[in-house]
């Protein structure tokens, strides 16, 4: 069966990874391939999910955690071939940098910016793109250089001038159906890492991960949590601003009940509804007993 034609606005209703077009069309990329460029790309979108939990080292620097195995996923390759994309990333082109854990853990990797290169005797060399009013951009106190615009009639396309509902932080735009919705959670919670990371749990964050999709796709106008019936909209819109963080709390509040769960669906359902709003309580109240003496 061939593809259908796009009608209207049809794109709208799902999320796209951002390339940037400068690694496209600036001649200091010109020696790296598209799939790596792509898998930048990946790894530039998870950084984002990374900084809103938290997850910086001593020097206040943004940490990922992608798998070799994940790579292998989203880029549908072979083992060889996404540690290939990542040497290149690294050695080639100075866009990444790798911190070994030790035996059995994964991998940190530093996404670095793409506003500058590193060549091989470790000397940086910050491109010159044209000028942009973007606020990254002002920071980056970046050179103008007409020689390297681009060759169309807007100089400012080298950064994301795409619908901003599918800018970081923002909500996805008309996400509909179950499927799609799974899809969603799935990147957004970073499943694939907390399967990795809780591998006991496997079956309950799978299972999370359906309730998800299954609240978020149902068709009904209310919502049960905790016995009140709740808008549908208010459901979703709380659903969808959970990271990963929300779902160990989660798992932590099951580990730590010691009382019959009759429903164990809808207690799953009305935890994952509080997490935003209840999860900074949680851990402020486990690090009192846990070290009193800190704020005696």
């Amino acid at each position: 069966m061939l593809p259908d034609y796009l009608h209207s606005a049809e794109a709208d209703h799902f999320a796209f990874i951002r390339v940037p077009k400068i690694l496209l069309q600036n001649e200091a990329f010109q020696g790296i391939s598209v799939e790596a460029k792509l898998l930048y790309s990946l790894l530039f979108d998870r950084t984002e999910l990374s900084n809103k939990n938290g997850w910086r080292d001593d020097q206040d620097r943004v940490y990922i955690i992608f798998t070799v195995a994940e790579i292998q996923e989203n880029l549908n390759c072979g083992n060889k071939k996404a540690i290939q994309l990542l040497d290149e990333l690294e050695n080639k082109a100075g866009l990444i940098e790798r911190k070994r854990q030790g035996l059995g853990k994964p991998n940190l990797i530093y996404v670095k910016s793409f506003y500058c290169t590193v060549d091989n005797s470790g000397e940086r060399h910050f491109l010159k793109c044209q000028n942009d009013t973007s606020g990254s951009v002002k920071t980056a106190s970046l050179e103008v250089s007409e020689s390297h615009s681009n060759k169309t009639n807007n100089k400012k396309t080298y950064f994301n001038d795409t619908d901003p509902s599918f800018l970081p932080g923002s909500e996805p735009k008309r996400i509909d159906g179950y499927a799609q919705y799974k899809s969603y959670f799935n990147s957004e919670l970073e499943m694939p890492i907390l399967i990795q990371n809780y591998p006991t749990e496997k079956e309950t964050l799978e299972g999370i991960l359906d309730l998800l999709a299954e609240t978020c796709s149902s068709k009904r106008k209310a919502i049960r949590i905790a016995g009140d019936d709740k808008p549908v909209e208010v459901v979703k819109s709380r659903l969808m601003k959970l990271n990963s963080m929300h779902i160990q709390y989660v798992l932590d509040c099951l580990h730590e009940n010691t009382t019959y769960v009759r429903d164990m669906k809808q207690y799953l359902l009305t935890t994952l509804f509080n997490a935003p709003v209840t999860i900074d309580s949680y851990y402020r109240s486990r690090v009192n007993h846990d070290y009193p003496s800190i704020h005696a």
